[in-house]
């Protein structure tokens, strides 16, 4: 045994569902916390000698795991640390992957700092941000990524991944699609600079009308995402029954912009909502769709629902399983491609659900206008 292998000692059987958001899951054969890049090597190479399957957990944020659990290594990154240097006119911003998210937005907005304010409020931990491109309100982490740090479980070295390599798409990397499971995240490095924050989104903005601010700040603008985000039970609040979910569970799609015109020539009223974007392509937001197929705010399913103060978020109202929430998102999928002839893609990692007959239909390209 190697000598960094010897206080790798995953604790057996450990029940998955309280380290998640959505509070569903079975249990891991075998868990272990990785507070240093050592100790992902050691659970890599624990795994490997033991020929079982290593799956590594974050914040647990934006997860759907199986009632069974998980037949193999669970590693949670709990590296921690902050740090903050200047170079030139810009600041980076060196975080472990294991440090809460909306801890480091708020210490670079307390810092004047822009290009993170619009993702206040968003569950989960650092790590996870590059291999979703976390983003919202109009900004993703992947315009402000200078670098990645990983653990490259193919050739077993550390490995610094710049920007450019990450292959950064809407909520989208390479670490979630071709190289998914290669790579492990220990530490993210941002790039900030004082700005103006970005202010794109009618939410936003109109929080900024009703209390009368003309010319935002950064801080400003974290005050009225982490409120928007509130209203809509985006925030984690153990008392708030609506964020017990994977926060908004489907992408918004994007379509052609004749797609888009017809989808507002067949909804009720002859509209519906759009972003532009380069290359003729149009942004609709998937909470409208779902609203418009039959599902609103509210909607009730038994052990699960929809929030009610959105239709983008699936929530475990009590007692709710893996089966429960995919058996919804199913249907919310068939309907709107019912109605409206488009594909809605979801956003979470499934856990313990490789070749599952629901997830192989949520995570089904093909079914795409």
């Amino acid at each position: 045994m190697r000598s960094d292998e010897r206080t790798f000692d995953p604790e057996p059987n450990v029940v998955l569902a309280p380290l998640t958001t959505l509070g569903i899951g079975g249990a891991a054969r075998w868990f272990a916390r990785a507070r240093a890049v050592e100790d992902v090597a050691a659970a890599h190479r624990w795994a490997c000698e033991r020929g079982v399957e290593l799956f590594v957990l974050g914040g647990g944020s934006n997860l759907v795991i199986a009632d069974g659990g998980f037949d193999g290594l669970v590693t949670q990154i709990a590296v921690r640390g902050v740090d903050f240097t200047r170079d030139g006119d810009d600041t980076l911003v060196r975080a472990g992957a294991g440090e809460p998210w909306d801890g480091v937005v708020a210490a670079a907005v307390s810092r004047g700092l822009a290009g993170v304010e619009c993702l206040s409020g968003i569950p989960g931990s650092v790590g996870g941000t590059p291999v979703q491109n976390v983003g919202a309100y109009g900004q993703e982490v992947g315009d402000t990524i200078d670098y990645v740090s990983v653990f490259d479980r193919r050739a077993e070295s550390l490995v610094t991944i710049a920007n450019a390599e990450c292959q950064f798409a809407y909520r989208m990397s390479r670490f979630k699609r071709e190289d998914a499971g290669r790579f492990v995240v220990y530490e993210v490095r941002f790039r900030l600079r004082p700005g103006h924050p970005t202010t794109t989104y009618p939410d936003v903005t109109r929080h900024f009308d009703r209390h009368g601010i003309p010319v935002p700040t950064i801080a400003d603008a974290r005050v009225a995402v982490l409120e928007v985000r509130r209203n809509k039970g985006m925030v984690i609040d153990p008392a708030d029954p609506d964020s017990r979910s994977v926060g908004s569970f489907f992408m918004n799609p994007v379509v052609p912009r004749n797609v888009h015109g017809r989808v507002a020539a067949e909804s009720r009223d002859g509209e519906a909502p759009g972003f532009p974007l380069p290359g003729g392509n149009v942004k609709i937001p998937a909470a409208w769709l779902i609203d418009h197929a039959g599902f609103a705010k509210g909607y009730d399913a038994g052990r699960v629902g929809l929030s009610t103060k959105h239709p983008l978020a699936l929530v475990n109202r009590g007692g709710a399983t893996a089966r429960d929430v995919l058996a919804l998102a199913v249907r919310i999928k068939r309907q709107v491609l019912d109605r409206f002839g488009i594909g809605l893609r979801p956003e979470p990692v499934f856990v313990g659900l490789a070749n599952d007959p629901d997830v192989e239909y949520l995570a089904n390209v093909d079914t795409a206008d």
